[in-house]
C-alpha cells in the first residue's frame, strides 16, 4: 500500500495510543535513509526519529496483536486543508452591525481590539474563538503579534497557511491544557 508522507504539524496516533506531532522530514547523512523527525504531544514533549520505512510500517500483528491500528502511526489529522474547510464551515457569517465590538477593524492609530480581546482571553478555548472570528481580516502583522503572545513562532508563507499553522497551535495547547489554580 502506498501511504503519502508525513508533512509538518501533521497530527500522527502511534497504535498504543499516543500522539505525536510532525516535526519535519530528514535525510540520515550517511546512508541517505530518509528519517521522520516527530515531537511527543505528552509527558516531556520529547523528539523522536525514525525511519520512514518504519514510520509508515503496519503494526507487528505477531507481538501485538490485540493493537487496534493496522499501521504503526496513522494520521488523525493535517494541518491545513482538512482544518481549515473544518473551520470555515463551522463559522456562521453575519452581518457587520452584529459582529463583536472586539473583533472589528481597528481605527488608525488604536490598537487591534481583537488583539486585546486576545490578550484578555483566560483559555486557549476563548483565543481560538477569537482568531477565527476575526479570520476575514487576518494578516500576516496580526498573526505575529498572536504569535509573540503566545510564544511560538510561525514560520513565513501565505498568510491562509501561516493562519491554520496559527490556529493549530492554540487548539494543540487548548487539547492537552491543564487547569492550572496560580
Amino acid at each position: 500500500m502506498n501511504r503519502k508522507l508525513p508533512r509538518p504539524f501533521e497530527i500522527y496516533r502511534h497504535f498504543k495510543g499516543k500522539d505525536y506531532q510532525i516535526i519535519c522530514m530528514a535525510r540520515d547523512a550517511d546512508t541517505g535513509e530518509d528519517i521522520v523527525v516527530y515531537q511527543a504531544l505528552y509527558g516531556d514533549y520529547a523528539c523522536y526519529t525514525r525511519p520512514l520505512s518504519q514510520f509508515l510500517s503496519e503494526t507487528d500483528r505477531e507481538k501485538y496483536p490485540d493493537a487496534a491500528q493496522t499501521q504503526r502511526f496513522q494520521e488523525i489529522s493535517a494541518p491545513e486543508e482538512k482544518e481549515a474547510a473544518e473551520a470555515c464551515a463551522s463559522v456562521q457569517v453575519s452581518p457587520k452591525s452584529s459582529v463583536p465590538k472586539e473583533m472589528e477593524e481597528p481605527k488608525p492609530g488604536e490598537a487591534d481590539p481583537a488583539l486585546l480581546a486576545f490578550l484578555d482571553a483566560d483559555t486557549m478555548e476563548e483565543k481560538s474563538n477569537i482568531l477565527v472570528s476575526i479570520r476575514h481580516r487576518i494578516t500576516n502583522r496580526l498573526i505575529d503579534d498572536f504569535a509573540v503572545t503566545l510564544d511560538v513562532v510561525i514560520p513565513e508563507g501565505s498568510v491562509d497557511v501561516r493562519y491554520q499553522q496559527l490556529l493549530n497551535s492554540i487548539r494543540m495547547v487548548q487539547k492537552y491544557e491543564i487547569e492550572r489554580s496560580w
